[in-house]
């Protein structure tokens, strides 16, 4: 591997306001097994992402007059878009999202209020996205990442009060995750605010914060989980729907039947790619939330399998990034994003798989949606800079402890 020079990240000139981007640097990382890694099960996950979506969306695209490639286009766009932006957050020095943390947050409250103005529109009940003209997104998406940025900041600059809990939980508690997770479930998001929640415990967890403060945490968590449920009669359909096994076939357990059977059908080997039968107006959200059944149902055990190793794979990288992280700050960030990727991806499929309720969550770097796709990928850039930063580290307390040595 080649040798560099160590130094501190943040020790050239910089012009302020002023971003040095390195796209080649990002490129010529790829010699850190972990980064390559990185980049390797991202590119599988996309590429796989857009050949099902292709699949699982060709019969509604022409139904809804925009030719069987419809759908695969509009995601194959969203990955053009994405793809760079990964490449421009990895070529990030750390530095760069450490002080711009709190912009970045406020950035993403300002966009998330904006679905309560004339720009919001309701999808499937909830409140949790913007139409501009052909264009609509979704902002809790955005928020996710900026959200684990600030957390990480935070948790890094208070770092010497740390073990305190009044200090641990806030502001990254009380007023932060408090306010942003409120703003989305004003929305009625339930299963956003779930990923989010996830993504805020987990970086806490790996930043090293008190056990003790995330028990409180986790207790107050899920008591308001519990009230949001039981005050809201759809929830609690869903809910007790679940319980009994969605014999409610013609209403709300349609979907997850449907999603079973899905599954159920592809056995094995699977039915062949493009065979699917539930795609045919049979499964809502087939491109969406339900991707996994399709997966399941034309590529068989074995599809569905890979899908899982893949996301394992990224686990362990994302794991390994955060052991070799130079701070608490990359350990927080990277901690979080694997919550809310790797989490997010398997609390997906097990609702497909029926263990639980269908919470409208969709299966991160393949699901259809551009908003997810796009906010996933510079994720991933955030985590690739972190990595680099971390491969750096590693290399100087090799030369110091060399010089010990010596």
């Amino acid at each position: 591997m080649r040798r560099v020079t160590p130094r501190q990240p943040d020790a050239e000139p910089r012009v302020p306001g002023q971003a040095r981007i390195r796209l080649g640097s990002a490129l010529r990382a790829g010699s850190d097994r972990t980064v390559a890694g990185l980049y390797a099960i991202t590119l599988l996950l996309v590429g796989f992402g857009l050949i099902m979506v292709l699949s699982s969306s060709s019969i509604t695209s022409y139904l809804d007059d925009q030719g069987f490639f419809g759908g695969f286009w509009r995601q194959a766009s969203f990955a053009i878009i994405g793809l760079p932006l990964m490449l421009i957050a990895a070529a990030m020095p750390v530095g760069f999202w450490k002080r711009w943390a709190w912009v970045l947050l406020g950035v993403g409250i300002v966009l998330q209020l904006l679905v309560f103005t004339p720009l919001g529109v309701e999808v499937y009940g909830n409140r949790n996205w913007i139409q501009i003209g052909g264009f609509g997104a979704q902002p809790s998406e955005a928020l996710k990442l900026a959200l684990v940025i600030w957390i990480g900041a935070v948790l890094l600059k208070k770092e010497p009060l740390l073990g305190q809990m009044r200090h641990e939980i806030i502001p990254v508690i009380v007023p932060g995750a408090v306010l942003v997770l409120g703003l989305v479930l004003l929305g009625r998001d339930l299963g956003t605010v779930l990923i989010m929640a996830g993504l805020v415990i987990g970086a806490m967890y790996f930043a090293g914060i008190s056990g003790k403060t995330l028990g409180v945490i986790a207790l107050g968590g899920a008591l308001a989980v519990v009230f949001f449920v039981v005050t809201s009669p759809n929830r609690m359909q869903r809910l007790f729907g679940h319980a009994s096994g969605n014999e409610d076939y013609s209403g709300l357990g349609w979907q997850p039947l449907h999603g079973l059977w899905a599954l159920a059908g592809g056995g094995f080997f699977g039915v062949g790619l493009g065979g699917s039968k539930a795609k045919w107006s049979w499964l809502p959200a087939a491109d969406n939330d339900y991707i996994f059944a399709i997966i399941g149902e034309e590529l068989g055990l074995i599809g569905a399998l890979l899908v899982i190793a893949l996301f394992v794979a990224l686990a362990v990288l994302l794991l390994r990034v955060i052991s070799r992280a130079r701070d608490r700050f990359g350990k927080a960030v990277v901690g979080g994003i694997l919550v809310w990727i790797v989490g997010q991806a398997f609390v997906n499929i097990g609702v497909v798989i029926g263990v639980f309720p269908v919470l409208g969550v969709p299966l991160p770097l393949i699901s259809a949606g551009g908003t997810a796709l796009i906010a996933c990928l510079v994720a991933i850039g955030v985590v690739i800079s972190i990595a680099r930063d971390g491969a750096l580290y590693q290399e100087e307390l090799q030369h110091a402890h060399g010089r010990k040595q010596r």
